[in-house]
């Protein structure tokens, strides 16, 4: 491999780290949904396993709402990119 491939290959998997970097998601932290299709969703971790946060619908402040939907989301995604998550408030 010369030079130039090393340097591309090397780059590649740099970003491919760092795409999949998981945030340090812990039990009270506040998510919003940065899908614009869910704009305005925020949602309450309720509990965290090695793959997946297990989380309740809730409003800004954190306020659980009397139905909640509760849902499972890989850790993966709790990450600010477009179809990710972004940390709104940390516990």
């Amino acid at each position: 491999m010369d030079q130039i491939s090393a340097g591309r290959y090397r780059a590649a998997h740099d970003q491919e780290d760092h795409m999949t970097d998981t945030p340090d998601v812990r039990v009270g932290q506040i998510w919003a949904d940065n899908d614009p299709r869910s704009a305005g969703r925020y949602v309450i971790v309720e509990a965290v396993n090695d793959t997946h946060a297990m989380v309740a619908q809730c409003g800004p402040h954190g306020t659980i709402h009397q139905k909640a939907r509760r849902t499972e989301i890989r850790l993966t995604r709790m990450r600010p990119t477009s179809n990710g998550y972004r940390l709104e408030r940390d516990a």
